[in-house]
Formats: structure tokens, C-alpha cells, sequence
């Protein structure tokens, strides 16, 4: 088996990296949810070493990963575990924080809800949550270029789509979530940042 290789991963790494090493410059365990093909976790890995990333994604995706881990051969990077956001099991134990890039838009809105009341669960006291991709505001678009990548979604799967930030804004208020940050990205993308509220036990 080859490793699994996206073009997308490639380009978007260094600039996700700037904003992870404001955010994660006091954590020291990640969570990342929907690892892909382990290429992020590599990256981020290597360049934030005081953190260890722990991947996870669904059991298709466990071998390809660990392809990547193995050849890296970093410390901070254990074996995957399964996590798939729709059954609501997480892995055992709570994080400093949590990572996910491209995801909340090829999952349905339930399973993107779903991942924020998960991350309130597993969060510690202050702990946060850096989520990568496209974005609405209010139910408008920020870009030509992202109507276009709604449709396209839609067409491949009427329950995936572009979230909007709003919505998630107030859900995530909802479980003890609040959006600290939003990070303006290149190719019209944002990194949403939550933090659990202190009086929130998990």
C-alpha cells in the first residue's frame, strides 16, 4: 500500500502552522479530528514538538495514517485511534486541545454540531479548539469561488455543505463553547477558534 497523498494538505500547512503556534503555544496534547491522510499531522508535528498530536479518523483512513506516522518515526506522534463524530465515541480521556481541518463541510450540519458538543466533552478547563475551512456569515458566502464549492458539495451529497458560523457560533454557546477568534485564511478559509468555558467540567 502507498502512502495517501492530498494536494490540498500541501498547500495549506505552512499557513495553518502560523496561526497553531499561537494557539497551541501553551497546549501540549492535540486532538486532531479527521486526520486524512496524516500529512498535517506530520507537519505540525515536527514543527510544534512540545505538543503530541494524536490523530484519529474513521477506520478506513487508520492504515494510510499510519503509513505517515511510521515513516516520520516522531515521538510526539502515537498510533491513530478511531473517532467518528456521528456515534458520539470519542477517545477516552480529555485533550488541551483540538485540531480539525476540512471537515465540518463534508459532514452533515447534525455530525458538525456533533464534533462541537464532543469537543465540549473532551476539552479541559480553558482548553480550545482551532477549526480550519470554508464559512458563512449569516447565511452569505465570502467568496464566488466558495458558492461554487457549496453547489458542488451539495450536488455530491445533500447533507454536506459550507457551515455557517453563526449557527456553529451559537451551538457551541450552547455546550459551553465560546468563539474567542476567527483567523482570515488564504483561499478564502478561516480558523474558528473555541475555548471551553472555565465552569464547564466536560
Amino acid at each position: 500500500m502507498q502512502k495517501p497523498y492530498a494536494e490540498s494538505a500541501e498547500q495549506n500547512k505552512d499557513a495553518i502552522l502560523e496561526i497553531l503556534r499561537q494557539e497551541f503555544e501553551s497546549c501540549y496534547e492535540v486532538l486532531e479530528i479527521g486526520s486524512g491522510t496524516g500529512q498535517h499531522a506530520v507537519y505540525f508535528a515536527r514543527h510544534l514538538p512540545h505538543v503530541r498530536w494524536q490523530t484519529s479518523e474513521l477506520e478506513a483512513h487508520l492504515s494510510g495514517i499510519r503509513l505517515w506516522l511510521e515513516e516520520a518515526a516522531l515521538d510526539n506522534l502515537p498510533p491513530p485511534v478511531l473517532l467518528d463524530v456521528g456515534t458520539g465515541q470519542w477517545p477516552a480521556g480529555q485533550t488541551d486541545a483540538l485540531f480539525s481541518a476540512n471537515t465540518a463541510h463534508i459532514m452533515s450540519e447534525a455530525n458538525a454540531l456533533q464534533m462541537l458538543s464532543g469537543a465540549a466533552d473532551i476539552l479541559k478547563s480553558n482548553g480550545r479548539f482551532c477549526l480550519y475551512g470554508p464559512f458563512r456569515y449569516d447565511g452569505q458566502h465570502t467568496s464566488e469561488s466558495n458558492i461554487r464549492f457549496d453547489a458542488w458539495l451539495k450536488a455530491r451529497d445533500p447533507q454536506s455543505g459550507v457551515r455557517d458560523v453563526t449557527r456553529l457560533a451559537a451551538y457551541g454557546a450552547s455546550v459551553g463553547l465560546t468563539l474567542v477568534r476567527d483567523h482570515a485564511m488564504p483561499a478564502n478559509n478561516r480558523i474558528l477558534v473555541w475555548e471551553k468555558s472555565a465552569e464547564q467540567t466536560g
